[in-house]
């Protein structure tokens, strides 16, 4: 079994310890999803009135969404669903009561809550500080700050406008503006159409690889008009329209693809594994994972979801159950136009390459450099110390499979995917594996080690 550092039900501590498992078995309820769910309160704030969200995450990034919605003048009480997921009841008095804070907005290590609360602020009268740990503090900055400055916000950052903490001064009517985002970003994306709600006219994204679409889902739920164009170049041109105030709902959040994915490459190269997944997103813009698996011969059965409400008629979510098990894997060649579509999913997916038949290449995933470690250097020292065969070629990692992996100590880089990779590592890995670092998993999956140890009894 896994040994924990803390006593049962803290958050793992220090050093975990995973030993292989015999087989792998159980049905799991993943967190909601956490993109879905640092939207579903920010959008809330800007609602006047009250809004109830269910099946929320309850990680530390949407704890420290949650603590800002509060810092701005709204409620959002915490509470208990049906005993396994957690909601919040918001009550706020819409984008026009927002308050300026009195103190400095903690984002703890959530990137998505600095670079969206800054696309809200950039269009209020007030001015606030966005900053957080340490790592945030090494997440640049500059394609939020370039955007919202031609929108006629005033935003000033450290080292040159880099990096956090950043300081946001909005003003009431902000230009349109129509922008080419030089990286393909869902988070650059939703700052700019969050601050495109305090605009007049119509503000435009053109992305040159369409990103996950939530935000503009979820604000045609609540009243707002965007309309989502192919560029007939394989990207998009996103608009909204200025001036239309944001609606209270009552919404459900399916369960994270993201971490449902830790899962399903669990259950691939493991000899001995039958997995259920209930109510995972299944949004097109988010099931790349699924999909590349998938081409990789994984196993991946998705049936109608079974376990919870519908996530609300027009919020559009799909929702399926995903049963995974175990597999034979080959190799796969994904593209940089993937890469940026599975993005959160890169680690995991490298641990699946490495049980795969022949050479995998992952290209273009230099944006890895820049999330809450530098993930590039991470998957490879870890992966490599457990006995994987993976380098870095510029951008690239290159894959060979399949590798017998061997218990050893890794480290997280208090990186929460990370610590999930080298976990899920060690279910297959002869002998015991050491995770340092492990309690950042709690940053978006809190109960993962207790689901580790269910599934493999």
């Amino acid at each position: 079994m896994a040994t924990l550092a803390t006593p049962p039900g803290g958050a793992p501590a220090g050093v975990q310890v995973i030993n292989p498992a015999a087989r792998l078995r159980g049905e799991l309820d993943v967190p909601g999803d956490k993109s879905i769910s640092h939207r579903a309160l920010m959008l809330a704030l800007l609602a006047s009135g009250e809004s109830r969200i269910h099946g929320a995450g309850d990680g530390a990034d949407v704890r420290s969404t949650a603590g800002i919605v509060r810092a701005l003048g709204a409620t959002a009480e915490r509470i208990d669903d049906d005993g396994r997921t957690v909601g919040y009841l918001v009550v706020s008095p819409g984008g026009d009561g927002i308050r300026e804070p009195a103190e400095v907005l903690d984002c703890g290590n959530s990137g998505t809550s600095l670079r969206l609360f800054a696309g809200i602020l950039a269009g209020q009268p007030v001015t606030a500080v966005l900053d957080g740990d340490g790592s945030l503090r090494r997440r640049p900055v500059a394609r939020i700050i370039e955007p919202l400055r031609a929108m006629g916000a005033t935003l000033r950052a450290r080292s040159g406008d880099a990096l956090p903490p950043l300081t946001v001064t909005g003003r009431r009517p902000l230009g349109p503006i129509d922008w080419t985002t030089p990286v393909p970003s869902a988070q650059v994306k939703s700052a700019i159409l969050f601050a495109g709600l305090s605009a007049t006219g119509t503000t435009r994204v053109r992305e040159s690889v369409a990103t996950r679409d939530h935000s503009e889902r979820m604000l045609r739920a609540r009243g707002v008009s965007v309309r989502s164009l192919p560029d007939g170049e394989g990207g998009a041109v996103i608009e909204i329209e200025g001036g239309t105030a944001v609606q209270a709902m009552e919404e459900r959040i399916p369960g994270d693809p993201s971490a449902a994915a830790f899962w399903l490459v669990a259950a691939a190269i493991h000899p001995d594994a039958e997995l259920v997944i209930r109510n995972v997103g299944v949004n097109p813009t988010r099931r790349a994972v699924i999909d590349l698996l998938t081409r990789m011969g994984a196993r991946i059965e998705e049936r109608p979801a079974g376990g919870s409400a519908p996530h609300g008629p027009d919020v559009g979510e799909p929702v399926a159950d995903l049963v995974a098990r175990t597999s034979e894997l080959e190799a796969i060649d994904v593209s940089p136009a993937e890469v940026a579509a599975a993005i959160d999913e890169i680690p995991i997916l490298c641990l699946a390459a490495t049980q795969a038949r022949g050479r995998s290449t992952i290209r273009g995933a230099g944006e890895l450099r820049h999330k809450e470690s530098d993930r590039l250097a991470g998957i490879v020292t870890g992966l490599s110390a457990l006995g994987a065969r993976i380098v870095v070629d510029g951008d690239d990692l290159l894959i060979h499979g399949p590798t017998p992996l061997l218990g050893t100590p890794t480290d997280s880089l208090d990186d929460h995917r990370l610590a999930m990779t080298f976990a899920i590592a060690g279910l297959v890995a002869s002998g015991r594996t050491t995770i340092g670092r492990p309690a950042s998993a709690a940053i978006s999956y809190p109960g993962f080690f207790q689901d580790l140890e269910r599934i493999r009894a």
